[in-house]
């Protein structure tokens, strides 16, 4: 398992996690978790769970930028199977 800080800033990319689930905890600011058949407001001190299999989309509103934990298997690729710009395959450790 792994623990990312993550500071997230307007849409992110629709994907999925087709082996593992994602859980996301607001430190903050306020997240829209957004899925395809409804969109969940994340609070600050609040955490989503998004289940293995399910696409999703993070985004934030209004230039806000939202600061989260995430915890995930190691081998957890952030934006799935999607390879985009904002794909990225190493972290900093801290």
């Amino acid at each position: 398992m792994q623990v990312l800080l993550a500071k997230l800033k307007g849409d992110f990319v629709w994907h999925a996690h087709e082996n593992e689930d994602e859980l996301f905890q607001v430190l903050k600011g306020t997240l829209y978790m957004q899925f395809r058949d409804r969109t969940e407001i994340v609070k600050e001190g609040e955490i989503i769970v998004v289940p293995k299999g399910v696409e999703h989309c993070p985004r934030t509103e209004n230039n806000e930028v939202v600061e989260v934990l995430l915890f995930e298997k190691l081998s957890t690729s952030h934006t799935g199977a999607v390879i985009d710009e904002k794909t990225q395959t190493e972290y900093p450790k801290i």
